[in-house]
């Protein structure tokens, strides 16, 4: 996610404010935020949810609703979001 440089901050603190609720719900095994080294105001949050099935609750959550709903308003561009799987290495 990309945000304006003036709404890091915001940004932080709404996180902050919403990290544990977002942990402690159904399905979410762990939850960070990352920061770009080289351009701040880019950020990634990187999560694992049980399946498919509880991230797409998650997704339908009140949680997640008012939290995006904040979270859009600091974009300096539009986000992107992957669902990869860990690739199993044979050998």
């Amino acid at each position: 996610m990309s945000f304006k440089e003036d709404a890091c901050d915001d940004f932080l603190n709404m996180f902050h404010s919403v990290k544990e609720k977002i942990r402690a719900f159904d399905g979410c095994n762990h939850l960070e935020l990352l920061r770009d080294k080289n351009t701040p105001t880019i950020f990634i949050t990187y999560s694992y949810w049980e399946d498919e099935e509880a991230l797409e609750s998650y997704r339908m959550s009140d949680l997640f609703r008012t939290t995006w709903a904040q979270t859009k308003t600091f974009f300096a561009a539009k986000p992107e979001a992957w669902s990869v799987e860990q690739e199993v290495v044979l050998g």
